[in-house]
């Protein structure tokens, strides 16, 4: 039997294949000039960028989405969160290249655009929806409507507008990671106490009570924040028990960081919270290079443009881990931190028997 034959380089990446994708609407390159070669290039380069951050954002996902998710997990969450974080910083830095588009070169070819817009990018709707951007947080600061309605709308004229819809309504159908990062956090031990004990609405109740108490010390300015965010304001009445007690694990994972148990998921959501830093920057300077290149006139997808671009920097996904921020104390006026051991290194097993599962 004759030895296997090793693959190429570029049988193994698809090189050719992936270097016919370049040819526009016509599908021959040539045909391009080196303007509108160079915008689709740069464009393809992050619908790529989004497959992989939707591939890391979905293991983050189901690592969190499961009832038990062991401390050992988390440094692997992380380390595949903070690759998307460094894909957002990457492409950020793209949109000079982009910028190397002078705007009578964009004119130049803009007219073959149509209606076609980076509003139909569908992968970032993708990102969108699998974050866990809601509707509400959407429609406070743009309005331009449903944009997954917007896609539909646009499917009916495409070749493969069936697929996009199939693919994008999968995603509508599926956990986001902020669900599931709060169904994780819903799990928090706080002073010790888990959600099936008994007692722990009376726990958090006196955790909260007692972390107001400092902050009023530290500085009562910030009361009226710290009880806006844990009555839940804005949250449907059956929900609100159970996103009172995620806040609370929120300011207890940040109060007591140090702790072997918490110094990770402490971790997790910084890097989180960077991720949504660094998904608004890019936003940002999305904007500012298509006023570079076009002003203010309206997009070629009908949306407002530029300032469309900058309304949509202000959502805000996981809203809990950035309001947190404006309530927490300094350590001397945390509360006195109860069952200290509970919070130290044990193995898993340990860790089941003792009564569920830690953050």
């Amino acid at each position: 039997m004759p030895p296997q034959q090793s693959p190429t380089y570029w049988d193994y990446l698809r090189i050719v294949p992936l270097l016919d994708l370049q040819g526009g609407l016509g599908g021959d390159d040539a045909q391009l000039s080196e303007d509108e070669l160079h915008f689709i290039i740069v464009h393809q380069v992050f619908e790529l960028w989004f497959k992989l951050v939707l591939r890391e954002l979905r293991l983050a996902r189901d690592q969190f989405a499961a009832d038990w998710v062991p401390e050992r997990s988390l440094p692997h969450v992380v380390r595949h969160l903070r690759r998307v974080n460094e894909i957002f910083k990457l492409s950020a830095e793209v949109f000079g290249v982009l910028e190397t588009l002078t705007p009578q070169d964009f004119l130049a070819f803009r007219a073959k655009l149509g209606e076609s817009s980076g509003f139909q990018s569908f992968q970032m709707r993708q990102i969108e929806l699998l974050l866990g951007l809601q509707a509400e947080e959407r429609q406070r600061h743009t309005a331009v409507g449903d944009p997954i309605a917007r896609i539909e709308q646009a499917a009916r004229t495409s070749p493969v507008g069936d697929r996009v819809l199939q693919i994008v309504r999968q995603t509508q159908a599926e956990k986001s990671l902020r669900d599931a990062l709060h169904s994780w956090l819903y799990r928090t031990p706080i002073q010790g106490s888990s959600p099936a004990d008994s007692g722990d609405r009376d726990a958090v109740a006196e955790f909260l009570r007692d972390y107001r108490d400092g902050l009023e010390r530290y500085d009562p300015r910030l009361t009226p924040d710290f009880d806006r965010f844990v009555a839940a304001e804005g949250v449907a009445a059956e929900e609100q028990p159970r996103t009172v007690r995620v806040r609370a694990a929120v300011l207890f994972i940040e109060s007591y960081r140090e702790l072997p148990l918490l110094a990770w998921p402490n971790t997790l959501l910084e890097t989180v919270v960077e991720m949504e830093e660094l998904l608004v920057l890019w936003r940002s300077r999305h904007a500012r290079m298509v006023e570079r290149i076009i002003g203010r006139r309206p997009g070629t997808g009908g949306s407002a443009g530029v300032s469309y671009l900058d309304a949509t920097a202000q959502y805000r996904v996981f809203h809990e881990f950035w309001t947190a921020r404006s309530v927490l104390v300094p350590r001397a006026y945390i509360p006195e931190l109860k069952h200290r051991d509970f919070y130290e290194l044990v193995e898993d097993v340990r860790t089941k028997r003792a009564g569920g599962p830690r953050p």
